[in-house]
């Protein structure tokens, strides 16, 4: 039985005047954030502003690139070439760690978005090729993907070549029987419920696993869960979420503290 875990959201979404999510409200509730970096979302005055925020919440700051699709906010499949693709992802993690260095923080973590992070959960060797040249850009930094008995494996393989990965779960989210997400084109691909949600989140930490949504078990070796802000739902399921861990003894803290 596992007793700790982080809690990551992506922030730093909205776009010059136009804003997305309850990122002053959400950080509350979490120990990790990972910040839009431009090409899917945000702006400088945004990534700039988000950080700001982290620094004021104590929360770790993480980088989330994703395909420079800012109509499509990042969900729609592009294809590029490997060498294009870690540019891109070099290029945003770099704009914001500008920032960062800018406010006296430093970067935890960097996860991908959208469609980029669904396509590399498969493409083992594209994933790595990409996080082992912005370990080399940026150092030690830990690196997110979806836990599934795939990716726990290669974790392994991550820690013999000196790269950190933690496995993601999202408890506001349904699973398919083969352990992905389920399309958000399916309706009943994201949870609203809070109660729901905050007992989903406890039994994947404790019981390092989820039922799909018809029903098969699907074991998860989760390191850190993602909920997202933008919605008062998700809010509301961060506090329950929270008040369920300490009734039940597990430790939420960011993911640099256990990997």
């Amino acid at each position: 039985m596992k007793t700790i875990v982080d809690i990551n959201c992506d922030m730093g979404e909205s776009f010059g005047v136009y804003r997305i999510g309850r990122d002053k409200e959400v950080i509350q509730y979490i120990t990790s954030a990972n910040i839009a970096c431009g090409f899917h979302a945000s702006d400088p005055n945004i990534m700039e502003e988000t950080l700001r925020l982290c620094r004021k919440y104590r929360v770790m700051a993480g980088a989330h690139p994703g395909y420079p699709d800012l109509l499509g906010f990042g969900r729609r499949n592009l294809d590029v070439s490997l060498p294009e693709l870690i540019n891109y992802v070099i290029y945003q993690v770099g704009a914001l760690q500008g920032f960062s260095s800018f406010l006296g923080m430093r970067l935890q973590h960097m996860k991908m978005h959208g469609a980029l992070y669904n396509n590399l959960v498969t493409r083992e060797e594209f994933f790595l090729d990409i996080i082992t040249a912005v370990k080399k850009a940026f150092g030690d930094l830990i690196f997110f993907t979806l836990a599934t008995q795939r990716t726990a494996d290669f974790k392994k393989i991550c820690l013999q070549r000196g790269l950190r990965l933690a496995l993601e779960a999202f408890p506001d989210r349904n699973y398919t029987d083969e352990g992905e997400l389920l399309s958000r084109e399916h309706k009943e691909a994201v949870l609203k419920n809070p109660d729901i949600i905050a007992e989903r989140a406890v039994r994947m930490v404790k019981d390092q696993g989820i039922e799909s949504v018809k029903g098969r078990w699907i074991d998860l070796n989760v390191d850190t869960l993602c909920i997202h802000g933008d919605n008062l739902e998700s809010i509301e399921a961060a506090k329950k979420m929270q008040a369920a861990f300490k009734r039940e003894g597990i430790k939420v803290c960011p993911v640099a503290e256990f990997l």
